[in-house]
């Protein structure tokens, strides 16, 4: 096979999707604290496998990034301390910053990926996902 994932990045992406499946299933349940804060938890543990520490904390770090990194520890510290929905929001506020860069990366993804990638490019053009023709 021409790339492999190595057993920890594969332990990474399991712990990303369960952080997922934790938030999701916390905000469906009215702001459920436990669930969020393991979502949490279990997002940011995969995201550490799946880069490694060292780049982690250089993603938290950089200066550029900081715009991004304090308002999601902030709202990190808000869940944990019994405020759920404004933790939430400034999770996704952060979340949103700090990775807005990747947007490029990410759609070039989702078009290769069969089913999706037929659904974004041509029935309807959604949200402007739209790759330009040479």
């Amino acid at each position: 096979m021409a790339y492999e994932i190595s057993e920890i990045k594969k332990i990474g992406i399991g712990l990303v999707g369960f952080g997922m499946l934790f938030s999701f299933l916390g905000v469906i349940l009215f702001f459920d604290r436990g669930l969020l804060a393991l979502g949490n938890i279990f997002f940011l543990t995969g995201v550490g496998l799946l880069l490694g520490w060292q780049s982690m904390w250089q993603l938290f770090t950089k200066k550029a990034n900081i715009k991004g990194s304090v308002p999601f520890f902030l709202g990190l510290f808000l869940l944990f301390v019994r405020w759920p929905v404004a933790g939430m929001i400034m999770e996704l506020y952060g979340s949103f910053v700090l990775f807005s860069g990747y947007g490029a990366p990410i759609q070039a993804f989702l078009f290769q990926i069969p089913i999706i990638g037929w659904i974004l490019q041509y029935p309807f053009q959604l949200f402007g996902l739209r790759r330009k023709r040479a």
